[in-house]
């Protein structure tokens, strides 16, 4: 579905990403994977992502840094002559009632989730307007969608990638480029892993299918988004939470 594709994927080494990295690898697509600090992670999943056949470049950057969007598109287009599709899934959490939360908290889960959304963004942009092809794929959460108690730095950045996710579809869809975001329930990954068994259980209630999420069930859902079947949907936010929000 994606052969001689190219593709970014940030926080591509473990978790949601690194299910997209092996999903796009599997389908025929090269892969640039950005991670922040885990060189082991990273090369760790390079040496999983090898037995597909496609080539894997990983590297190491902050996504708060506009200099490390402008770098993964440099790499990506002198590695592969083009860049098909970018997937922004780079994100931290810093939970707590907002009337603890610090500023610097707030501003640290903005300027990571939203910020960088943005600056990858940007870059890519003027190389897929050349090109007159390209897919973006932002990774928002049902929390943008719903909010959430205790996460209200979270929530506010992930509803932020929905409206940046609208406004560049409008901007760039007659360059024959799309941008989708895909907006996750609870999945099972580190980030729920610290959830007290309680949490889980009333998380569990919500769920209309009784289970958590898997990173495959979004990284699917991104490589229809980045194939040929999903070319006329642009500008929307893709829900994949078990029918949690019904």
């Amino acid at each position: 579905m994606l052969k001689g594709k190219s593709a970014i994927i940030t926080g591509g080494v473990r978790g949601i990403g690194k299910a997209i990295a092996v999903e796009f690898c599997k389908n025929g697509a090269d892969v640039v994977i950005s991670y922040r600090s885990n060189e082991d992670a990273a090369k760790q999943a390079a040496m999983d992502l090898e037995q597909y056949g496609t080539k894997v470049i990983t590297v190491k950057g902050d996504i708060t840094d506009p200099k490390h969007g402008e770098e993964l598109a440099k790499i990506t287009k002198d590695a592969f002559g083009k860049i098909d599709i970018l997937v922004n899934n780079a994100g931290i959490t810093k939970d707590g009632l907002m009337m603890r939360m610090s500023a610097e908290d707030f501003k640290s889960v903005i300027d990571t989730n939203l910020n960088g959304t943005f600056y990858c963004t940007k870059a890519v942009t003027p190389i897929m307007i050349k090109q007159k092809l390209g897919t973006i794929i932002n990774l928002s959460s049902i929390v943008g969608v719903k909010g959430n108690p205790g996460q209200v730095n979270y929530s506010a950045s992930k509803a932020g990638i929905i409206g940046l996710t609208m406004s560049a579809a409008k901007e760039l869809g007659r360059r024959n480029i799309r941008v989708n975001a895909i907006a996750p329930g609870f999945i099972d990954t580190e980030m729920t892993k610290v959830l007290t068994e309680e949490q889980k259980t009333k998380m569990l209630e919500a769920i209309s299918l009784g289970r958590l999420g898997k990173p495959e069930d979004i990284a699917k859902t991104a490589v229809f988004l980045a194939s040929d079947g999903g070319e006329y949907i642009t500008g929307q936010v893709i829900t994949v939470d078990g029918g949690m929000s019904i």
